[in-house]
């Protein structure tokens, strides 16, 4: 297990360098950045100062080079728009998206497990005919609609509003109790809306891979055996059927920052993802480049854990990489 570890932590290295090269390259494939902060009005005198100024005359290894070693610091440059520190204006943000999507993932784990089991287990009964419709309708509604119809029913029915991650008065305090508190009670509604199509996808994966395992003839032996109901579906085929899920995990988390952009900016969400819009449309590129590197380092960071998660359920996957 261990040299399957360090196998795969080689390889997340690699690809993490590579991840940044090409995170990099798109930046200066979308235009030229000098003219973008010079403006529209600007002359081609200014514009080649600008170019000077911050380096963009520099051969682009040389400019990348510079970059991700500044990175490796935790120096991700000036932003050109904000005329802040790079890391000043994304750590927070990044903290907060990666906290929601996170318990977005818990959500989806928690509700997607326990029925994809049981509509697998009761197949054509009442509950998964209601799965089936429940699934069909999470997977067909769009993420900011449901975040829109959100609102405006908590609005009508209770005279609120759920914008935001926290109340003014807790915007900017340290973390607390009634800070937790205040946060729970604001991030139930992007939670709830990110976690709906991936739960109902989950649920489907499960399900199918389940009614698979199910025929197989170890399930018979092992019922044949006497052992309990529970036990021959928890311990042999539930555990068999989980690969595929487990191997989401390197995708799931940035899929749901990705899919999150619109949805931060309806909730009016002090996340990563509008901040990414933003400096996109703008070509700030030192604060596009920090969040896509970021991004893909989330990537990255889920793909290994699910290979190791992997090769600890099931030990055919370490002892077939050697």
């Amino acid at each position: 297990m261990l040299a399957f570890a360090l196998k795969r932590l080689g390889l997340a290295v690699l690809v993490t360098l590579t991840v940044s090269l090409v995170s990099f390259s798109l930046l200066f494939m979308s235009g030229d950045p000098a003219s973008a902060i010079a403006g529209e009005n600007a002359s081609a005198t200014d514009i080649e100062a600008i170019r000077t100024l911050y380096g963009f005359d520099r051969p682009f290894l040389v400019q990348y080079t510079d970059w991700l070693f500044s990175a490796l610091r935790g120096d991700f440059g000036q932003s050109f728009e904000w005329k802040a520190p790079v890391t000043t204006l994304i750590w927070g943000r990044l903290g907060n998206s990666v906290l929601v999507e996170g318990l977005a993932v818990l959500v989806m784990w928690l509700i997607a497990l326990p029925i994809g089991v049981y509509v697998a287990v009761r197949k054509y009964s009442l509950g998964d005919y209601l799965a089936t419709i429940g699934g069909f309708i999470g997977l067909a509604i769009p993420n900011f609609l449901l975040a829109l119809l959100l609102m405006y029913l908590s609005f009508v029915w209770f005279g609120t509003t759920i914008g935001g991650l926290f109340s003014p008065e807790f915007e900017n305090a340290r973390w607390s109790l009634p800070r937790v508190m205040d946060f729970l009670s604001r991030a139930w509604a992007p939670v709830l809306v990110l976690a709906t199509a991936g739960t109902a996808e989950l649920i489907r994966i499960l399900r199918a891979n389940l009614l698979d395992e199910l025929k197989k003839p170890y399930v018979v032996t092992a019922r044949a055996k006497g052992l309990p109901e529970w036990k021959v579906i928890l311990k042999y085929p539930v555990r068999v059927a989980l690969n595929p899920l487990v191997s989401t995990i390197g995708w799931l988390l940035p899929a749901l920052v990705s899919s999150s952009v619109i949805v931060s900016v309806v909730l009016n969400l002090p996340t990563a993802g509008p901040l990414l819009l933003r400096s996109l449309t703008s070509q700030d590129m030192y604060l596009a480049g920090a969040i896509i590197m970021l991004l893909g380092v989330l990537t990255v960071i889920g793909t290994l854990v699910s290979d190791l998660l992997l090769a600890w359920i099931d030990p055919r996957i370490r002892y077939g990489s050697k």
